[in-house]
């Protein structure tokens, strides 16, 4: 039999249809460690500290112990590799970047009248990437079992034949979108060829062993630009309070392909699939953080500080392609099929991460050095979609809080000064945001630095490793087999000072 190359676009049109999945919630609800080298190579142990511009993230109060003005700006390289395990193959892939990754300014306004009880006030602005979403992941392998089509029978099963037969892809919501590229793929046929059936089968050639390849390519940021101010009482209590604006622009590639040998039968088989996916999400959001620094000695500081949800407003791009090769001739595509991809132009959403609450402890040994502590804890389980009146968004919340749970994060930090000189390291450890602790595991890193006092100005240089597994579905349904995927981030940073 001769083989025939098919192509399904999918095409371009307005929807309020969501796709909107929990791994895409986590993308914005999780923060990496970003900032100024000296506070990366202190493993971002501030919160009882202040006197750094990142350090203003933790815990906004954190100003007002600056004693002068100052500017900084840091440059950073990110490295991530992922190493991929699929049935028992393995891939790995790496990224690098560069990237401009924090900026800013505090400035100190002492009271004039020393005998007052309010010392000083401080005003900051600072900018941080706090996600830079740059990142590749291959993976290959032979599944015994699962095809692909079993994703899309998920979702046409219970679809009636005749709306998949008159209907075009821009008037379908998102799980019959999947159900109609299936169909008019010819990935699926239906059970019986009568206009009210509403159950379907595979359409691939039936045997198992399906070579398989996942490629999954982003890139992108999320930036937070941080208005502050703090306010010192007596030197020994400071408070402050950010408002943060918030701004995310994010694109995603993915690629499945699958082929299978296994004999092919008089039907209209398929043998080889390519199902693309492409995502463009951007938005803004807004978030405010208080926070307190108590001086309890000269050795001893507290922090204590709490950051609210972000409250976002995105938008999403999405478009997808589906490519089938078959063994026998089929009938021609439906007219709406055009020559170039559809996108779909979903309605604008409200995307509320959860807030954070952080307790922090410092142990000052004079001028020489310190040791520094934050503990974190975030409800994932909180997050949730908006308007939560909608049906789609309701379910979704509702698995959100089934399957994602509280998260503590551990920030240990360490400083020691030789004359000029600066030592640092640090280490930390963050909880997987689900319940079952292996769709994204434990988070473990180390870093360190060292950094120069010039008199007016500072050099500082850290290196950060961070590593993190996890095991997620290429799909979310039907075909749910996924990578363990093994990812380690390489980041070195170098951030120039100014005091004035």
């Amino acid at each position: 039999m001769k083989n025939y190359l098919f192509l399904l676009f999918a095409g371009f049109t307005f929807s309020v249809a969501q796709s909107q999945e929990i791994p895409d919630v986590i993308r914005y609800a999780q923060d990496n460690l970003n900032g100024t080298a000296r506070f990366r190579a202190m493993s971002g142990a501030f919160g009882a500290l202040g006197g750094d511009l990142s350090s203003i993230n933790v815990n906004p109060a954190g100003s007002a112990v600056f004693t002068n003005n100052q500017i900084t700006i840091t440059l950073s390289t990110f490295n991530t590799k992922n190493d991929s395990n699929y049935f028992g193959t393995t891939t790995s892939t790496s990224d690098n970047s560069f990237d401009l990754n924090q900026t800013g300014g505090v400035f100190v306004f002492k009271n004039q009248n020393p005998s007052g009880d309010w010392k000083k006030f401080s005003m900051a602005i600072n900018y941080e990437n706090m996600n830079n979403f740059d990142n590749s992941v291959f993976s290959a392998g032979t599944n015994p079992t699962n095809s692909v089509a079993n994703y899309f029978v998920s979702y046409a099963n219970g679809v009636p034949k005749t709306v998949l037969d008159n209907s075009s892809y821009g008037e379908l919501d998102h799980g019959g979108q999947q159900a109609y590229l299936g169909y008019w793929g010819y990935a699926i046929n239906p059970v019986n060829d009568t206009d009210n059936n509403t159950q379907y089968v595979s359409n691939v050639t039936a045997g198992g062993n399906y070579h398989q390849e996942n490629s999954i390519y982003s890139n992108g940021y999320n930036g937070k630009l941080s208005f502050n101010a703090a306010t010192s009482y007596k030197d020994k209590l400071y408070l402050g309070i950010n408002l943060n604006s918030h701004f995310t622009d994010f694109t995603q590639s993915s690629s499945f392909y699958e082929h299978n040998n296994n004999p092919v039968n008089a039907e209209y088989t398929v043998k080889n699939l390519r199902f693309d996916n492409n995502l463009y999400t951007y938005g803004t959001g807004f978030s405010f953080q208080i926070g307190a620094i108590a001086k309890v000695s000269n050795e001893i500081r507290l922090g204590l500080a709490y950051d609210s949800p972000v409250w976002y407003n995105l938008s999403d791009e999405f478009s997808q392609k589906l490519v089938a090769v078959s063994a026998n001739t089929i009938n021609e595509l439906p007219p709406d099929i055009p020559d170039s991809q559809i996108i779909n132009y979903y309605a604008p959403y409200e995307l509320d991460t959860p807030g954070k609450l952080t307790g922090s402890f410092a142990y000052v040994f004079g001028k020489t050095g310190l040791i520094s502590i934050d503990y974190s804890i975030k409800d994932y389980g909180s997050t949730h979609f908006r308007p939560e009146n909608d049906p789609y968004y309701r379910e979704v919340n509702n698995e959100m809080n089934n399957i994602l749970n509280n998260s503590g994060e551990l920030r240990i930090g360490a400083e020691y000064k030789i004359k000029e000189w600066s030592l640092r390291g640090g280490y930390r450890f963050e909880e997987s945001p689900y319940k079952n602790g292996t769709t994204i595991g434990d988070l473990n890193s180390f870093s360190g630095g060292l950094g120069y006092n010039f008199g007016m100005f500072k050099l500082d240089f850290s290196y950060s490793n961070a590593q993190r597994n996890s095991q997620q579905g290429f799909f979310n349904q039907g075909f749910t087999d996924g990578a363990g995927i093994n990812r380690t981030n390489n980041n070195f940073s170098m951030t120039l000072l100014f005091e004035m």
